[in-house]
Formats: structure tokens, sequence, C-alpha cells
């Protein structure tokens, strides 16, 4: 199979011609450069990783949830053994610890950047080590695909949810320039997957990342919100909850400190009001220990607040953390595993929290 990825110029009305790449190599140098032609969200971390098994993954990536990125590389036509080849990349992958990545990272940077001052200069946050890589999935790039790779794909995508995709790229000529383009096979796995038959469940309680980096606890604890900002990727997820929902909060590598009921819908900081003693005071009036994004008004970059009504919240220095508890990089999500399911038992008990 391959995606037809035909590009005309508006200017003449002409077809571009169809170009060449000198090899693979020169493939995985543009990549490598301009990683934002596979995924803008995605950090580069390694090139030509050597496996346990001797053998050499092209490019190595990481996602803002700490999930590894395979990606295998082919000029021309994907033979159907790449898949095999792939999935056993994967599998080399998928046991290394937050501190083997790190020395990974250090090398491919010479030794100049860390892995976590990466990861915090790309996502602002710093790595979380309960949530890194829980998954691993597999790229291909190709020009085209054939006929057997295209059906062992589909059947590991949907039969078993396998996380594997293919990127179809076309080079074509526009006057002395040659131009790329890209096409995916299909959507992203973790965006059309319904859950696992054992995780499926969801719980009906969100979890909360704040209090890390210049947010401060004792402000949403004292004037009931959390809060997030610097990005869409930060501020979108607060758009899950709605009034009348659950969340749990946790301060990313201190623990868990506060459980409550969102009473409004997500603001703009600049449009949130707060009554604090019989008066409407705005959010830029607080009296607050952190520093927030308040201030900007640009819409993608300002700061986004929802209001809570605390049930139980506890001092920072007395913060719950157990092995075993879950964690994640979002500043909301709605987990279906059972790491949730027991954390938010456990709390329950600690806190003496109703059903």
């Amino acid at each position: 199979m391959a995606i037809s990825q035909i590009i005309w110029s508006l200017d003449d009305k002409e077809q571009l011609q169809p170009a060449e790449l000198i090899n693979e190599k020169e493939l995985e140098d543009i990549l490598a450069e301009h990683i934002e032609i596979l995924d803008a969200d995605w950090l580069l971390i390694g090139r030509q990783v050597r496996t346990v098994a001797g053998k050499f993954i092209d490019l190595l990536c990481m996602d803002h949830d700490g999930d590894l990125i395979v990606v295998e590389l082919k000029k021309d036509l994907t033979p159907r053994e790449v898949t095999a080849q792939a999935i056993d990349y994967a599998s080399c992958m998928a046991d290394l610890t937050l501190d083997q990545l790190a020395e990974l990272y250090l090398q491919f940077s010479g030794g100049t950047v860390t892995l976590n001052d990466a990861y915090k200069s790309k996502y602002g946050a710093d790595l979380d080590e309960e949530s890194i890589n829980k998954n691993v999935k597999m790229v291909i790039v190709a020009a085209k695909m054939d006929d057997s790779t295209e059906r062992i794909i589909r059947y590991l995508r949907d039969k078993y949810e396998v996380d594997i995709n293919i990127m179809f790229f076309s080079v074509v000529l526009c006057g002395s320039k040659r131009l790329i383009s890209r096409a995916w096979f299909e959507e992203d796995v973790e965006e059309q997957r319904p859950a696992p038959k054992s995780i499926r469940k969801w719980n009906q309680e969100y979890y909360v990342s704040f209090g890390s980096g210049t947010r401060c606890w004792s402000d949403a604890r004292k004037y009931g919100f959390i809060s997030a900002g610097g990005g869409t990727w930060y501020s979108n997820t607060l758009k899950l909850l709605s009034p009348g929902d659950r969340i749990w909060v946790n301060i990313p590598h201190t623990g868990y400190v506060g459980v409550g009921i969102v009473k409004s819908e997500t603001k703009q900081a600049k449009d949130t009001l707060f009554t604090v003693d019989g008066k409407q005071v705005g959010f830029s009036e607080l009296q607050m220990q952190g520093e927030y994004l308040y201030s900007l008004d640009e819409p993608e970059n300002a700061e986004y607040v929802v209001q809570v009504d605390w049930i139980k919240t506890v001092p920072e220095s007395q913060a719950v953390k157990e092995v075993g508890f879950f964690g994640n990089q979002n500043s909301v999500c709605r987990p279906r595993d059972q790491k949730w399911v027991y954390t938010v038992e456990r709390l329950k008990k600690v806190w003496a929290i109703e059903p």
C-alpha cells in the first residue's frame, strides 16, 4: 500500500515532480534535526541506539507521558519483516529504567544536557519516575507499504491494540528545492482504542497534578482552586472537569495532598473571581506565595483555573506517598488502571473519606 500524496504549485498550477532521498541516513538526519516532522510533542533521546540483541534502533523518542517511541526508517517499500523488527526493538526498550534512559540521553547529548533538563525544557515539568516508560510505541517510516505489512499491522492494532503505526513520507521537487510531506497510516492508537477489559471501568475519580514548579499548594488549599497554564497541553486537560466531579491532588515527587469537589467550569485566570471576606476578588488580587501566568492575555499560554470545594487537605509536609501509588504528567486525567483504583481506596482509608 502507498498513501497518495500529490502536491501542486498554486502559482503555476503544475504538479510537483517526485524526488529521491540519497539513502536512509539522509532520512534519519532530516528527522533527527526536525523531529516535529514526525510529532512536535516528541523528544528525541537517541540515534542508532544499540539493543541487547546487538541491533540498532534508528531513532528513539519520548513523549510528554514518558512513553518511549521506537522509530524504524525505510527509504522505500517496507518488507513485512520490519514489523517483527520493530516489535523486537520495543521489547528491548520496555524494561529500561529512568537511570538507564538518563545515561542513554547523556551519551546522545555528548554529556552536555541531562534527560531531565531536556524534558523540562520541552514540557515544563520534571520527569516522574513513577510514570516513566509505561508503554513503548512503534513507528515505521517508509515511502510505501506492501500488502502483507498492512495486514500484519492492522491485525496487531485492531485485535491486540498494539501501538504500532506507519508514517508515509513523500519527497517532491519544487524548483531546485526538495520538499517532504508525511501522512499517518492510522489514527493514534491511544486516541481510538478502548481500555482492555481488565481495566476498562473507570472509577469516576479524577487525578490532578498540581503544586510543582512555581505553583504553590498552600495557595490552592487556602483559596480553593487548581490551575494550569503555559501551553494548551497543560491547560486543556482541565476542561475534562465539570462541577460535581471529585478530584485527588498529587504534588509530583511529593505525594497526595487533597481531595475535593469541582464547583466551577474551567475559566481563564483573569476572568475568575473568588469570594474572600465577603468580597469578590480577582485571581491576580489574591495574596499568594506562588507565581502564576494569570497576567498573560494569550489564550494558548494563559493560566486557567478550576475552583474546588475541598473535602480534605493536608500541608505539603504531610503529603501521602506510598509504593504502588498512581502518578501521571498530565494536569488532569481519568486513569483506568488498577493502580489508580488502589490509590483512591488507600487514600480514602488514610483520610477517612466516605464513599
